[in-house]
C-alpha cells in the first residue's frame, strides 16, 4: 500500500506533490547563477580562504577554523544577502564565541551544552540583528573544542576580520557586485 502525504486531514486523498524532490538544477526555491558568478565566487572564496590559512601558517595563530568555510559561502556567493553584511558577519561570529566560551566556563562540554550554545547564539543573533549561520557554528565548534577566551581573538575576531577585508576588496573589484550593502 502506497502511503501519500497529505497537506490536512480534511484532504486526506489528495496528494502533495513536493516540486523539489522532482526538479533538477535550480528552482523557483533556488537562485540561478551564471557562469561569471559562479567563477567569481569560486575565485573569492578560494582567495579568502587561502588568505586565512596563509596567514594561519605563517603567523603560526589559529586564524582559521570550519566555520569560515560557511561565512566565505555566504560573502562571496550571495553577497547581497543580509546575513553577508559586515555588522552580521563580525556580530554573529562573535556572538557564538562568546556564547560557547561562557558556557564552557559555566557547564563543561556536555552534549547538552553543545545544544546550548548553539540555540542561544541564535537566540542573540536575533535579538541583536546579527544572523550569521557559522555563527550558530561557532557556538558549536567553540564548546567541542573547549574553547578559552583565546578562541574569542584567535580564530574568531581576527578570522572574521580578515576574510571580511577579502571580501570587501574581492566583491568590490568585480563588475556588478558591490559590498557591503547595508
Amino acid at each position: 500500500m502506497k502511503s501519500l502525504l497529505v497537506k490536512n486531514i480534511g484532504q486526506a486523498r489528495r496528494p502533495v506533490r513536493s516540486r523539489n524532490f522532482r526538479t533538477m538544477g535550480s528552482s523557483i526555491y533556488q537562485p540561478e547563477f551564471s557562469y561569471a558568478q559562479i567563477f567569481s565566487s569560486w575565485m573569492g572564496s578560494f582567495l579568502g580562504i587561502a588568505t586565512l590559512a596563509y596567514l594561519s601558517v605563517h603567523t603560526q595563530y589559529p586564524l582559521i577554523a570550519a566555520p569560515f568555510g560557511a561565512t566565505a559561502v555566504l560573502a562571496f556567493a550571495v553577497p547581497d544577502s543580509p546575513l553577508a553584511q559586515p555588522r552580521n558577519l563580525i556580530g554573529g561570529n562573535l556572538i557564538g564565541a562568546i556564547v560557547c566560551i561562557t558556557l564552557v566556563y559555566a557547564f563543561g562540554t556536555a552534549p547538552w551544552v553543545m545544544a546550548l550554545a548553539v540555540a542561544t547564539a541564535i537566540k542573540l543573533m536575533q535579538l541583536t540583528k546579527t544572523l550569521h549561520p557559522p555563527g550558530g557554528a561557532v557556538a558549536l565548534v567553540g564548546v567541542m573544542s573547549e574553547a578559552s577566551w583565546d578562541f574569542l581573538l584567535t580564530p574568531v575576531l581576527t578570522g572574521s576580520i580578515v576574510i571580511l577585508l577579502c571580501t570587501i576588496a574581492f566583491n568590490n573589484l568585480v563588475p556588478g557586485r558591490l559590498y557591503p550593502k547595508h
